[in-house]
Order: C-alpha cells, then structure tokens, then sequence
C-alpha cells in the first residue's frame, strides 16, 4: 500500500478533526468552490472514496486546497498521481505554491487532473507550457439558483405519472455494469465507482412495468448530479427530468447544494436544467498534463467522475 505524506514542500495532510473546519472556510467560496466543497462534505458524511485533503503551511492566509487522489483511477493508480485543487479566484497568485510543490506532485510524470475550475486551470497551463502538453475536456457548472424565487413547483413530483406503471426505485450494484457500459465517458470511470457510489448515495432509476432499468441519475462522491442517460427505446417518455427533479429534491433535503457539470455543446441539458432552476456559475476543466518527453507514451486517460 503506497505511503500516504504527512506533509510536502508547501502543504500538510488535514487531520480528521480538522476538516469540519475547512469544510466552513470552502463555504465561504462556494459556488466557486463547489466541487471541493461537496467532495470534503460526502467524505465526512458516507466515505465514498478513501481520500486525502491538504492545505497549504500558511492556512487559512494562503487558501489553497489539494485533493488526492483528484481522480478515482488512473492507469498507475498511483495516490499521487492525479488531484484537485482549489484557490479562491481572487487569490491566485497564492498558486506559486502548487507550482513549486515537489514532494505531493511528480511534474515530470504525467498528471491527471479532475474537474478544476476554468481560472486555476488556466493558471496551470500557463505554468506548465514549457514542459509538457495538456489534454482538457471542458464542462459548465450549473447550480441550483438561490439568488431568485424559483417555480414553486420545481422540486413537487405532482403530476409525474409515468406510462406503462414504471416506478422510480434505488439501484442496486448489479446495475453498475450497465450504468457504466452506456457513459458516455467510461473511458474515464471504473465500474467499481459506481459500485461505490450506490452503496453509500441516492442512486436511482426508471423502471418499466416488466423490470426492465429505463433510465438513471446518481449522486456523485463531489455531490453533483450526474450520468443520467435513458435507454434509447424509453426516451421521450419524461423520465429523464423526473429523475432530475426527484435527485434534486433529494439531494437538497440531505443538505447539497444540487449541481450539474453540463459540456457546453449539450444544448438539450442546459434547457432541462435551465427550466429546473440551475444557473451557469463557471466554466470547469479536467486535463491530462503529459511531459514532452512523454508525449509519445499512450498512458490512456484516467479516470474520475465526470457528470452530464
């Protein structure tokens, strides 16, 4: 079992009772610091994932965060090989730290980075130029809304009658083989996260009459809401925004703040998520750092939790 450090160059591993803490400084960031934010949550409420939380020697002046590992596989596996991180926008100078860091983080070797947000990870891919390339997949932050009245009726289920008596039921883990075989980004998943992640969180599918599972929409570890997809053969049904509604209502009641990360060419989400009361916040990044001197090596992209 690889040595979790207690400490890097910059950064000291949080200790248990530290992080209800941390969790209250991140709030004051959010939705900025969302992701980060719900990760440190879920960790502390269901121990999805056996993660590890750094900040910087200088907390809370320098409020930079680190996350390991930022992604649930890689092709090493390595704990050190892929994080998150989270500085306050405004303070990004205080980045230098990351930067630096060479205890924690190998730059020579390639680095996975999961969902970071669009002004760090430009941050990042300045520093990084001159050593190496970085693969990104881009995605937009929806929240839900708090700043306006929202519809009264966004989180009622009234009126959800579904055709042919399907039901809305928890999944169960002999469903994670097929939730992953159809995301879209399984290339990047395990099917042992989403195993995972109906264990410990909501979870749930449409089911038609005869048992057949329909449609899905899980909880994440970082507290979004993700992976909804809808068998070809049951779309255009509703299922899909009736298990948007109902995860929203659930994930509220369990104190989240309800999220999506959308791709910005996936025009039919924003509208669903549009009309349920989300708002766009910020753009967000996950990337795959690789030295130029490694640019050749196919090391396949790691993995993570990627959401709509």
């Amino acid at each position: 079992m690889e040595e979790v450090l207690t400490e890097g160059r910059n950064f000291k591993l949080v200790n248990e009772e530290e992080l209800p803490e941390i969790l209250e400084v991140l709030a004051r960031y959010l939705p900025d610091s969302i992701k980060i934010h719900q990760t440190l949550q879920t960790y502390l409420k269901d121990r999805v994932w056996d993660f590890h939380f750094y900040v910087t020697k200088t907390w809370p002046e320098q409020l930079v965060v680190l996350h390991f590992p930022g992604m649930t596989q890689t092709p090493n596996g390595k704990l050190y090989e892929s994080f998150s991180v989270f500085c306050p926008t405004e303070q990004l100078d205080d980045l230098e730290l990351l930067f630096s860091e060479n205890v924690l983080i190998d730059w020579t070797q390639p680095i996975y980075l999961n969902f970071t947000h669009g002004k760090i990870m430009e941050r990042i891919q300045d520093f990084y130029a001159d050593k190496g390339t970085a693969e990104t997949l881009l995605g937009d932050i929806y929240v839900v809304d708090t700043s306006t009245d929202r519809p009264k009726d966004i989180d009622s289920l009234d009126g959800c009658v579904f055709p042919d008596q399907a039901e809305i039921m928890q999944l169960t883990r002999q469903h994670a083989q097929t939730i992953h075989d159809l995301y879209p980004a399984n290339h990047m998943e395990s099917v042992e996260i989403f195993e995972k992640l109906i264990d410990k969180l909501p979870c749930y599918g449409v089911f038609s009459a005869s048992g057949d599972l329909a449609a899905w929409m899980v909880q994440s570890y970082y507290g979004a809401m993700f992976s909804m997809q809808t068998k070809p053969e049951y779309r255009r049904k509703g299922y899909g925004i009736y298990l948007a509604r109902y995860l929203t209502k659930v994930v509220t009641e369990r104190g989240y703040l309800p999220f999506v990360v959308i791709r910005p060419e996936n025009d039919a989400s924003k509208s669903l998520y549009t009309k349920l009361g989300f708002k766009k916040n910020f753009q967000t990044v996950r990337a795959i750092l690789r030295p130029n001197e490694m640019n050749g090596d196919d090391g396949g992209q790691g993995g993570g939790t990627n959401a709509s």
